[in-house]
């Protein structure tokens, strides 16, 4: 801590914008902390908080305009490719086409507060063909929402955030290792249960060419399309004779799937 707070107070700025810039990216090194300590330190008029604001959304619209160019380059696959690195990579695409699909331009505000969505949420406006300056103006507002919330946080508690370092200077080591433990037992925990559902999920799982030949055949069965109403627009695919709903609307609309056949449930 005695080298790492001359060192922020010298270059908070350059660090601020680096850290912030290399998060966005999607680099796994929270940004918090950065924001927190810089707002503290604005509080006890190190440095300007405004001018802090502003860096951190200049990071972020620099590193999401990359993101967004990527996606009207690549596509989905892109987004399948960044949703790979997740916990849960199967229902990643889905809950964030889905919250594009309801919330459109809202949804680039709340992106940054919920994990992992900050960077998943520009390649996929870029894929949706989402217009450029629309795009940057609602990522410019979600951005300055984002780093104004936990800036002006520290910059209000700066006085508490100062002997919280000050205690976490003290447990030293003790406390990093405290907190690795707690995040590898979090995605240990995480991983077997994905392990356990997919081992579930192969039994029950129908390839596109066997639903095919069933249907050839005959064979009396309903199939329930689960695809959000943005996924669909896009595709311009239909199953024939499928039942459309998302999936948060099965519960409520359950009773219109028959029980008297095979269900197949279609998905991306």
């Amino acid at each position: 801590m005695n080298q790492t707070l001359p060192f922020l107070l010298r270059h908070g700025y350059e660090v601020l914008l680096v850290w912030v810039f290399a998060e966005q990216l999607g680099l796994p090194i929270p940004s918090l902390p950065v924001l927190l300590a810089i707002g503290a330190l604005a509080g006890r008029r190190q440095f300007s908080l405004f001018a802090s604001v502003a860096l951190a959304v200049v990071a972020t619209l620099a590193a999401d305009f990359i993101w967004y160019e990527l996606g009207r380059y690549r596509g989905r696959s892109l987004l399948r490719h960044l949703c790979r690195i997740s916990l849960e990579p199967d229902s990643c695409v889905r809950d964030t086409e889905s919250l594009f699909a309801r919330y459109r331009a809202g949804s680039l505000i709340i992106a940054k507060f919920v994990p992992g969505l900050g960077t998943v949420m520009p390649p996929l406006a870029g894929a949706f063909r989402f217009r450029r300056g629309r795009f940057l103006v609602w990522d410019a507002a979600g951005a300055f929402l984002w780093a104004g919330a936990f800036t002006g946080t520290g910059y209000l508690f700066s006085a508490q955030i100062e002997r919280v370092a000050m205690y976490a200077y003290r447990l030293g080591a003790w406390l990093a290792v405290a907190l690795l433990l707690a995040l590898a037992a979090y995605i240990l925990n995480r991983y077997r249960e994905r392990r356990r559902f997919l081992r579930k999920l192969r039994i029950a799982r129908i390839t596109p060419e066997e639903l095919k030949q069933k249907m050839e055949a005959g064979e009396e069965m309903v199939i329930v399309d689960l695809r959000n109403s943005l996924e669909c627009e896009n595709d311009h695919v239909r199953v024939p004779g499928a039942l459309h709903m998302r999936p948060d609307e099965l519960e409520a609309r359950h009773q219109e799937i028959p029980r008297d056949r095979d269900v197949v449930l279609y998905c991306t």
